[in-house]
């Protein structure tokens, strides 16, 4: 796990000296806090973006949808908080495998909602099909 951050914050300063000197290129003098604000300003707006596009057309289709996103990307957020906790406090180890399986443990208890959902929605219809067709015959 900490090999896979260390690659990652190598990357981000990697596009951090880029960028600075693609600004310097252009003739901006920007302070670090003055490319936060841009870079950081941009993205979020990018992402806010496609985001909204992407939930407008899954809140026609499916609010479960859009609760599943919401809810994964907060476990993202926080299972990888736990793991840099466990690294700077070292209590416990810091491991990939435990992100990995703790997000697991999520999909796999999400699907045996979606499935017991899925079994009281046709049970429903069957029941109404068979109602509806009780009541039609007398």
């Amino acid at each position: 796990m900490g090999e896979v951050i260390k690659f990652i914050a190598a990357i981000v300063n990697e596009l951090h000296d880029i960028v600075i000197t693609i600004m310097y290129g252009l003739g901006f003098n920007v302070t670090d806090k003055q490319l936060h604000f841009w870079v950081i300003g941009l993205l979020g707006m990018g992402g806010f973006i496609v985001v909204q596009l992407l939930f407008r057309v899954l809140a026609k289709w499916s609010i479960t949808a859009i609760s599943f996103i919401y809810s994964i990307t907060v476990l993202l957020v926080i299972v990888f908080a736990i793991e840099i906790q466990q690294k700077i406090t070292g209590r416990g180890n810091m491991e990939f495998a435990d992100a990995v399986i703790g997000i697991q443990g999520f999909i796999v208890l999400f699907l045996v909602y979606l499935v017991i959902r899925l079994l009281l929605v046709w049970s429903k219809k069957l029941t109404n099909s068979f109602t509806n067709k009780h009541n039609h015959s007398k």
